[in-house]
């Protein structure tokens, strides 16, 4: 398992993370499981947020409860987790009372005493930075949250954060697979008149952004076409994406799912890729992926074959 270096976190962090969100209704065994698997794999950095479950840090607890983890099992692995996202409403919520009051119930489910890493989940667009910074200030200083992030985050969403927060943003986990990359397409095809995929969103440049302020690129839904449309392996919505990977997988002795993570980790932002399935078989061949030196070539084939343009 390749390894990267997290701000904030004092041991190298694995390429590839386990996130938890349907664990809920899983038995303390099937937990088990899929928890070795990981670690076995080489993966001890655990996804969370307060509103995965079906119960408000349902799966949070479960996770708890299942591993019963020693506080010596417990500073050999790395528990991230997020809040911000209100699900009565929906709306979200990045009040000072808000943050605080969810990383406590996320202590508490969790069984520990401290989260390694709390990211904002999702924007708030009535975020007043005064009030982050001070739920981060005293978290930090009680020994609660020991480094901070966001997700989903544009450049000047980040910029107007930093205006008050004093931390750094160690992590922002946004959307990424082969077929849904407009952070990475909009670059390659900028300045083409008439590309769609020119134009810019979001603020444009958030890996560029991420890359030059030691922010860690998260990869959430790696295997999806789209926003929750299903996935693009084995599809037959991409006949041309699959036929790569399956030869590259044939090449490189892999499963295929293997390489849709690699066509991730090879980039230099050196992304770290969120697994979300619960099955561990997918979890030990997705792993596989951390560290398979994809060349440029392979790597421009799969974007091509997913249906972008390069020039």
């Amino acid at each position: 398992m390749k390894t990267i270096e997290l701000t904030g976190i004092d041991r190298p962090a694995p390429n590839v993370v386990l996130g938890l969100m349907r664990i809920q209704d899983f038995d303390d065994d099937a937990v088990r499981t899929l928890v070795r698997t990981a670690r076995d794999a080489g993966i001890d950095f655990f996804d969370h947020a307060d509103i995965y479950g079906r119960d408000l840090h349902g799966c949070e607890q479960r996770f708890a409860e299942a591993l019963q983890l020693t506080p010596a099992e417990r500073a050999q692995v790395t528990i991230q987790t997020k809040a911000g996202i209100v699900r009565e409403g929906p709306h979200f919520d990045f009040s000072y009372e808000h943050i605080t009051e969810s990383v406590e119930g996320s202590l508490r489910a969790l069984d520990t005493d401290y989260i390694d890493i709390l990211l904002l989940h999702r924007p708030d667009a009535l975020v007043e930075p005064d009030e982050v910074a001070r739920a981060f200030d005293d978290l930090e200083a009680a020994g609660k949250v020991r480094a901070f992030g966001v997700s989903n985050h544009t450049p000047r969403q980040i910029d107007l954060l930093k205006k008050s927060v004093r931390q750094p943003l160690v992590a922002n986990q946004l959307q990424l697979s082969i077929t849904h990359s407009p952070t990475i397409a909009q670059g390659v095809a900028a300045n083409m008149q008439g590309e769609e995929q020119s134009v810019t969103l979001d603020g444009g440049g958030i890996i560029d952004y991420c890359r030059l302020h030691d922010i860690t690129v998260q990869a959430w839904s790696p295997f999806q076409a789209g926003f929750f449309n299903g996935v693009f392996l084995g599809s037959p919505d991409y006949p041309e994406l699959n036929a790569v990977i399956d030869r590259l997988a044939a090449v490189y002795d892999v499963p295929p799912i293997a390489i849709a993570v690699a066509w991730i980790t090879r980039h230099p932002a050196h992304m770290q890729v969120v697994l979300g399935t619960t099955t561990p078989e997918r979890v030990a061949h997705a792993a596989l992926g951390s560290d398979i030196p994809l060349t440029r070539a392979e790597w421009y084939e799969l974007f091509r074959a997913a249906g972008y343009r390069v020039p």
